[in-house]
């Protein structure tokens, strides 16, 4: 998976204030619904609980798919029908300097078919440049 897949997934989990609001259920209740175990940081999946997305620390915070929270909802709590909203979150420094690169590259390749080179003459390109002036 590429870093903009990672980005863009990242972007539709949501967090245990999300959930509480989805699910009409204390902040404490959703901790209990949820799976997890102090001595295993990514437990196997139970269909009796909410279960999180993967987490590389325990100090990383708890995020839900919305289809995980969906499920739960239905089959375990048995509300009838349920949204989850998934809002877009504030752009991140990690995010701008992506989009930084992507808008450089797309410069890049404009420039290139301009000059009448495909990307794939880029190590021809690149020669040419390289050679001194006669």
């Amino acid at each position: 998976m590429d870093s903009a897949q990672a980005s863009a997934q990242a972007e539709a989990l949501v967090g245990i204030d999300d959930v509480q609001k989805s699910l009409n259920r204390s902040r404490a209740s959703v901790y209990r619904y949820t799976n997890t175990d102090p001595r295993n940081l990514n437990p196997p999946f139970n269909p009796r609980k909410l279960n999180p997305e993967y987490r590389s620390d325990q100090k990383d915070p708890l995020m839900f798919h919305p289809n995980e929270v969906a499920r739960f909802a239905k089959d375990v709590l048995r509300i009838k029908e349920v949204t989850v909203e998934v809002l877009n979150s504030p752009s991140t420094a990690t995010q701008q300097i992506l989009g930084s690169i992507l808008e450089e590259l797309r410069l890049i390749r404009t420039q290139l078919q301009g000059n009448g080179q495909s990307p794939s003459d880029l190590s021809a390109l690149l020669d040419q440049q390289d050679r001194p002036a006669a």
